[in-house]
C-alpha cells in the first residue's frame, strides 16, 4: 500500500469530495477534516485490526436515532476502509428487509393494525435478513442479491433492483435506526408512552410483538454483528427536528416522490419511541463506538468501549 501521507490525502481527497455531493439541506458534518481525525480514521483503524485477527468478514452494526446521520456516516466509513485498508465493504439497510406491503397488510389484519407502518422490530423480513448476513459470513462465498425497499412507494422494488453482491465483502456495514436493539422487561410494556399507544395500542399487542421479536427474531440477527457503533442523539425530540431536516432533502433529492408533511412526521416517529428511548437509556454499555452527536447535529465526542 501506499506511504501514509499519499494514503491519507487519497482517503482526504475521496472523504471531502463526498461530503461536498452531500449538502443538500443540512448535515452533521461541519468540522470535515476534525471529524475526519478524530471520529472517522481512529474507528476505521479499530475495525482493520480486527478483521487482521482471523481476516473473516466482520459485520460492523450502526445504529441511532432517524436524523442523526447512519447513511452518511456508513458511506464515509466505506470510502475510509476502501481507500485506506483496502477493504471490500459492503453496506446495506435494516431498511431494506421491511416486509412488503402485501404481507403488511395481512400482519395488520391478523395482529394489529399498527403493522401496516413500517418501522418497528416484526415489519422486517427476519428470515431473508437472517439468510443474507450468513451468507456474507460463508467462508466458501456464492454471489447473491440483498433486497432493496422504496419508502416512496412504501414497498420493496423487484429483483432487478437489488444489490448484487458478486464478491466476498472483508467488512459488512449493517445499519438501522433499531440495529442491535434489546427488549425491555414486560414491566415496562404496560404504561404506554405516547398518545399512539394510549389510543392505538390499547390491549397492548402491538407493543408486547414487537418486544416479543426483539427476544427471539432480532436476537438472532444482531448476535452475528461483530462491532457495534451508536449514534447517540442528545434525547427523542431531536428526532421530529432531524426527520424534518430528512424530508426537506428527499423533496429535492427524489425528483416529486411522495414525502411526509410535518404532522405525518410527527405521527410516524410515535411508533419508533419507545426503543429509540429505550436505547438511548441502555444501549451506551452494549456498543463498542458510541458517538456523541450535540443539538446542533455536530459529532461531539467519542467514547470507545
Amino acid at each position: 500500500m501506499h506511504n501514509p501521507e499519499v494514503r491519507f490525502n487519497q482517503i482526504k481527497k475521496k472523504y471531502l469530495k463526498f461530503l461536498k455531493s452531500q449538502e443538500v439541506a443540512s448535515e452533521p458534518f461541519r468540522d470535515k477534516l476534525g471529524q475526519l481525525n478524530n471520529f472517522f480514521l481512529p474507528i476505521c483503524e479499530k475495525i482493520h485490526k480486527n478483521f487482521l485477527n482471523n481476516k473473516k468478514t466482520k459485520i460492523i452494526g450502526l445504529s441511532g436515532g432517524q436524523g442523526s446521520g447512519k447513511s452518511t456516516i456508513s458511506q464515509i466509513l466505506k470510502i475510509i476502509l476502501k481507500e485506506g485498508f483496502n477493504l471490500n465493504t459492503v453496506i446495506f439497510s435494516i431498511d431494506d428487509f421491511y416486509k412488503t406491503l402485501r404481507e403488511r397488510k395481512t400482519m395488520s389484519k391478523k395482529i394489529n393494525y399498527l403493522f401496516l407502518t413500517r418501522g418497528v422490530p416484526g415489519t422486517h423480513s427476519t428470515a431473508l435478513l437472517l439468510k443474507c448476513l450468513i451468507k456474507l459470513k460463508e467462508k466458501n462465498f456464492k454471489k447473491f442479491l440483498i433486497p432493496k425497499f422504496d419508502k416512496s412507494i412504501d414497498d420493496r422494488l423487484s429483483k432487478k433492483f437489488w444489490q448484487n453482491i458478486k464478491k466476498k465483502p472483508d467488512i459488512v456495514i449493517f445499519e438501522g435506526w433499531c440495529v442491535g436493539a434489546t427488549p425491555q422487561k414486560n414491566k415496562d410494556l404496560i404504561a404506554p408512552i405516547n398518545v399512539l399507544e394510549k389510543e392505538k395500542d390499547k390491549k397492548r399487542t402491538w407493543r408486547y410483538f414487537v418486544n416479543k421479536e426483539l427476544k427471539t427474531q432480532y436476537k438472532k440477527i444482531f448476535k452475528l454483528i461483530d462491532i457495534m457503533i451508536y449514534l447517540k442523539i442528545p434525547s427523542f425530540e431531536y428526532v421530529y427536528k432531524w426527520r424534518l431536516l430528512q424530508e426537506k432533502k428527499l423533496r429535492i433529492t427524489s425528483k416529486g416522490k411522495k414525502t411526509m408533511s410535518n404532522k405525518q412526521v410527527r405521527n410516524f416517529i410515535m411508533f419508533y419511541e419507545r426503543i429509540t428511548k429505550h436505547m438511548l437509556k441502555n444501549f451506551s454499555k452494549k456498543a463498542k463506538f458510541i458517538i456523541n452527536i450535540d443539538k446542533r447535529h455536530r459529532l461531539k465526542s467519542i467514547k470507545f468501549n
